[in-house]
């Protein structure tokens, strides 16, 4: 039997039926829901009860999970280690947390329009958020679709793209939200990394902007000639047109294109109400200016350099 497909715009977003994600997909399925992802970027499937092994053996159907998390377990537990990140307003003994806590301060990046891992030198292919428990009121997530968003920039814009690369790093992003308490083994792991501006996806060939709040610089561009660019084109994605904003019901998988979408966390009431969720995130095949057949920035290569 096959899927079905059910669409909220005509190229993104659509929402999957007739699939029970915690047995085994039949081939011809999985290429029907490849096939749907690559044309909608994201995809929800609705009334799947997961177990976290369940969960893990569809996403890595994509490709190899990321392991490593962000924060250094040592300085903040987690519930969840290994392949799962916790997207949940709950501290490692599954109470609520605190209003100070750092892990509540650090995901309030999340309300950030980014994409996830854009950070690492070897980005994400995708993300498969499962919710267990949502909220009543508020909680949602907000999607934007950058392909749709390079379509519409004026010739000359797309001509002044041709070839940029950006500097992502996590810091860039939690320092626009107040956070900056980085360990010195976070910060050792996680140092800037370049990706392209416009990257082409290989599927369907289509361009796609690449941004994100984790973007804080151009290569070849003055710091403050880079930002501007920027958010200009943060600016330009996230209007109204090109947006999503899924509201989340019990026992929901959404999948999203890291690649191609940029997406956020809308506000709640994180001290009161449960939000239950976690996500797996699977790695690309390569860095994007790889991707792109672009040599990597030589202010990069020589860093790399000097660290080795």
């Amino acid at each position: 039997m096959s899927i079905t497909i059910s669409s909220i715009t005509p190229d993104f977003v659509a929402e999957i039926g007739d699939v029970d994600l915690s047995k085994p997909l039949d081939p011809a399925v999985f290429a029907e829901i490849k096939q749907a992802f690559y044309k909608y970027s994201v995809l929800i499937f609705p009334g799947q009860d997961l177990t976290l092994e369940q969960h893990l053996a569809f996403s890595e159907l994509f490709g190899p999970a990321e392991r490593e998390r962000t924060l250094d377990p040592k300085a903040t537990p987690s519930r969840f280690n290994g392949a799962f990140a916790d997207i949940s307003n709950l501290a490692a003994d599954g109470k609520i947390w605190g209003e100070t806590s750092r892990q509540r301060m650090y995901k309030a990046g999340n309300r950030l329009w980014h994409t996830d891992s854009s950070f690492k030198y070897l980005p994400s292919l995708c993300s498969c958020l499962y919710g267990r428990t949502v909220v009543p009121v508020g909680g949602h997530t907000e999607f934007a679709d950058q392909r749709a968003a390079y379509d519409a920039l004026p010739a000359d814009m797309k001509k002044k793209l041709e070839g940029l690369t950006a500097e992502h790093c996590i810091a860039y992003s939690r320092r626009r939200n107040g956070f900056a308490e980085f360990t010195e083994e976070e910060q050792r792991r996680l140092p800037p990394v370049p990706q392209m501006l416009v990257r082409t996806l290989p599927e369907s060939k289509r361009k796609s902007l690449f941004v994100a709040s984790h973007a804080g610089r151009i290569f070849g561009m003055s710091d403050a000639e880079g930002l501007a660019l920027i958010d200009q084109l943060v600016t330009h994605t996230i209007q109204r047109q090109f947006v999503y904003t899924h509201r989340w019901r019990p026992n929901e998988l959404v999948l999203w294109d890291n690649r191609c979408t940029m997406h956020r966390g809308t506000a709640y009431d994180d001290l009161r109400h449960v939000r239950d969720m976690r996500r797996v995130t699977i790695s690309d095949v390569a860095n994007s200016c790889e991707q792109e057949g672009v040599p990597l920035p030589a202010e990069f290569v020589a860093r790399q350099q000097r660290v080795a």
